[in-house]
Order: C-alpha cells, then structure tokens, then sequence
C-alpha cells in the first residue's frame, strides 16, 4: 500500500538514506529541512515524480502544520543530534528536539500514523549488569537524552504512534556524519592511525544507517501490530566497547595505534548493553554488519577528508 509520507529533517544523515528508500517501496514523499549544513544530499531523487521538497523550519507553525495536513505518516527526524551540538545551542536543540514535537502532536489527527527515532542514549549508564530492554529505567545523561526521553512520553499519548530507540548509527550516507562513535573511530584509523581512548570499557550498542532505513519500512508494513509500542533498534550482536570497536577496525587497518588514558573520565558516560529483542519478534532482523560498515567506511573515507561532515 502506498502512503502519503512527511519526512522532517529528510535531507539529514539518517533522512538522506531512508527518503530514497520510501520512494523505491512507491510512496509519495515530501521532506521539509532547514538545510543548516548546506547539503545537497536528496540531489540523486529529485527526478521522482513522487518526490517533493520543502525548505523550511519545523518550529515554525505557518511552515509544518500545511504540511501535516496532507500526510498519512509522519517521520520526524528533524533534531540537533548529539550532545555537542545540543550544548553549543542549548535553545535551537529544545525548541526542535522537544516543542517542535508538542507542536506537530498537537496539530495531529488520531488516524495520522507517527514513526519517531529516540534514542537508546536514554538508559545512561544501564540497569542491572548494564543490560537495558523497553522496561529498564531511564537515566538519560545529555541534554539531547533528556529532550528525547521527555518527548518520547508525549509521543506515546498519541494512539497511532511508535517510537524506536535507536542504538548509535553508522556507515555511509549522502549527508555524512564523521562525529558519531563508528564513524569518528574508522576516520581517525584511516586519515590520523591513531585514537586515545578514556574509559574504553565503556559499551553501547550500533546499528546501521541503511538498516535504520530498513526498521521504518518495517515499522509502516506491519503498523496495526506495532503502533503504542516502543523499541530498542540495534544490532544484538554489537554491543561492544571502545576498545573492542578500535580492535574490529584494527583488523582492517592494522597500522592503527589504540592508546588507553590511564586517567581522565570520557564526557559521554553511556556504559550499556541494550537487548533489542522485541523489534525482533516482529520479524525484523539488520542485514549489516558492524565489520561490513567499518570496511564501507573505509572505503569512503578514501574520498573524504573534511571537517564539514559532522554536526559538530
């Protein structure tokens, strides 16, 4: 069945992958996005007939609410990701992350569908042996957690609406992020061969870009089974450390150079193991790998050397 589908922030890392993907399973798609970063990355689905494109900003009600009214599903995607960015605009990273959501919920119908990345950073610092499903309590540590946890509770008030919290993403995409964890590690292995870790026991868990794609797919063919729930979105078989991630690029660069800190304390304290076996249940399983998105990025990171690739 094909869907109306609003995508915010559509020409962001995650959007720029996921939106070619929703066309490609012949829905209509209109994306809306500020382009902060300059990005040209939806260049490659402007020929689609079944492709529109906004540019505007979500936290403005005369630029979203027109657009909400003509959707069947709405993915929101448009936020200041991180907690690097968040800080350095504490005020553009709440009026997005969480009043822009307020907004849009309250200009919602009951039958309109919602499909939300949040965020698996929320659990913090982990539960009992640090291993957290849907039920562990919330420990968020960022601003950018916080934002997304309090957000999160409204969303579920919405009968139509389902919420993945997502593990840390990595691999290629048009609108590249070098900043995140996989990405940053990989680049600094290729370009500088070396990386100083603090606290690298510290573990969390990965998914990849296109099977993030892949999971909202998932979630819009099997809606009925799905809606009010909440989910973990990761790979089961990554939840690893710091370390043990730069030992997994090591393989594919052996040249590269890992440096334990033998004091200091990493600004990010996330420390957990998240079971993502409820998404599983439901028939969805990722298709790449933690090795096969290291060596992609490799690969990319062949043509790419320039700081404009992050969000911070």
């Amino acid at each position: 069945m094909s869907y109306k589908i609003l995508v915010t922030g559509g020409a962001g890392y995650l959007g720029s992958t996921m939106v070619p993907e929703l066309l490609n399973a012949g829905h209509h798609v209109t994306v809306i996005d500020n382009f902060m970063y300059q990005q040209a990355s939806l260049n490659h689905v402007c020929h689609q007939p079944s492709f529109q494109v906004v540019r505007g900003d979500v936290r403005v009600e005369d630029n979203i609410v027109p657009l909400l009214k003509k959707a069947d599903v709405i993915i929101p995607l448009a936020a200041y990701v991180g907690a690097p960015l968040c800080d350095r605009d504490p005020v553009g990273a709440t009026s997005t992350n969480h009043h822009a959501i307020t907004l849009m919920l309250k200009n919602l119908s009951r039958e309109q569908r919602v499909i939300m990345p949040t965020t698996n950073s929320a659990y913090g610092s982990g539960g009992k042996n640090n291993e957290c499903d849907e039920n562990s309590p919330l420990y968020p540590i960022s601003r950018y957690a916080i934002d997304k946890v309090a957000v999160e509770k409204e969303l579920m008030q919405h009968p139509n609406a389902v919420s993945y919290r997502l593990a840390t993403v990595f691999g290629m995409s048009p609108r590249m992020r070098i900043d995140l964890l996989v990405n940053d590690f990989t680049y600094r292995a290729v370009h500088d061969r070396f990386v100083v870790l603090f606290e690298s026991h510290f573990k969390r868990n990965y998914i990849h870009v296109r099977d993030v794609a892949r999971a909202f797919l998932h979630a819009i063919g099997r809606f009925d089974k799905m809606r009010g729930q909440i989910y973990n979105v990761g790979l089961s078989d990554a939840n690893v450390s710091k370390k043990e991630l730069c030992e997994r690029i090591q393989k594919y660069v052996p040249s590269f150079v890992i440096q334990e800190a033998a004091f200091g304390k990493d600004t990010d304290q996330r420390n957990y193991i998240v079971l993502n076996e409820k998404i599983e249940r439901t028939g969805f399983k990722p298709t790449h790998s933690l090795d096969f998105g290291i060596q992609e990025l490799i690969k990319g990171y062949t043509m790419l050397k320039n700081t404009k690739y992050g969000n911070v």
